[in-house]
């Protein structure tokens, strides 16, 4: 598999990113990852999406690790820090999955609590679903595991459609439009540091097309196998979902009904679109370390 590594110039002096990086080797490619607070402390797990990197959670590690929680926010592969393999047919659903369990297995990380959003939820869910005993609580922003049984989304179906057939992939202004507050011009570069040129890009626009829309879809098996798990699922489960996201509106009201664990929870609805992590990224904080210090202290 031929891949890039994004030089690290790239990531000198990033606004509001002074984490020191951290690096494992998942199946021959270099998988970057912050890791901030106490090394013993229950770890939060922040996956973001597409065509974000951990650069997205940076207003909010801070808040948490300040906590007295440990940190991990690792960069998907072909993301951030992380390698980049150069086709788009290199990434598949189970290449990703299979990147980040061994990120897990190698950190031994055990009682996560998973923050997820876009593309983090289709994995972070699926991992929890598959490893319930590694996790002790979940909360999603924006976020959802689809199964491919589902209506898709109209905003959805435009979004593949440019990702796959744009010529051009401006990855900071997809994320200056898809949140309420506009991106300054020290964040656009640092959102656009991994990717020098379109050949560092494939894994951005490979990530649409592998979300399940159909049911024959190569990863619908595994999904709906994830949600019997999820229906099963009475340790917490917090929604924090955005005001202003079309894409995945509506979702948390459906995942309250279908997951035991988020009946009585706190769940919030804060103020962003898409990427709320840039619109409400204390809010989100909070309500993550206001969920954890509800759990008992050896749960």
């Amino acid at each position: 598999m031929e891949y890039l590594r994004t030089p690290d110039d790239r990531f000198e002096r990033l606004l509001d990113y002074p984490f020191v990086p951290h690096y494992v080797d998942v199946g021959g490619l270099r998988m970057h990852y912050v890791d901030e607070g106490p090394a013993d402390a229950p770890p939060v797990l922040m996956l973001h999406g597409e065509p974000t990197w951990s650069y997205l959670y940076r207003h909010m590690i801070p808040v948490c690790a300040a906590a007295g929680h440990r940190v991990i926010a690792p960069d998907l592969i072909g993301f951030g820090k992380s390698d980049k393999p150069t086709r788009i047919d290199d990434y598949s659903y189970q290449s990703h999955m299979d990147w980040m369990l061994s990120l897990l297995d190698q950190l031994a990380l055990t009682r996560i609590t998973l923050v997820c959003q876009d593309w983090g939820s289709l994995l972070g869910l699926r991992l929890a679903a598959e490893n319930p005993d590694r996790f002790r609580a979940i909360v999603v922003g924006n976020g959802m595991l689809p199964t491919g049984d589902q209506t898709v989304p109209a905003a959805f179906q435009l979004w593949k459609n440019f990702a796959i057939y744009s010529p051009v992939f401006p990855v900071s202004r997809i994320i200056d439009a898809a949140s309420f507050r506009k991106l300054g011009p020290d964040e656009k570069r640092a959102y656009e540091a991994p990717f020098p040129n379109r050949k560092y890009k494939a894994g951005a626009r490979a990530f649409p097309k592998l979300v399940p829309v159909t049911p024959n879809d190569p990863a619908t098996q595994a999904n709906r196998a994830a949600w019997e798990s999820l229906k099963q699922w009475r340790k917490p489960f917090l929604t924090t979902f955005s005001n202003g996201d079309p894409i995945t509106r509506g979702g948390d009201k459906y995942m309250q009904e279908q997951v035991p664990g988020a009946k009585g929870q706190p769940h919030q609805t804060l103020t962003g679109g898409h990427f709320l992590q840039e619109d409400s990224p204390v809010a989100f904080a909070q309500a993550v370390n206001q969920l954890i210090a509800t759990q008992p202290s050896q749960d």
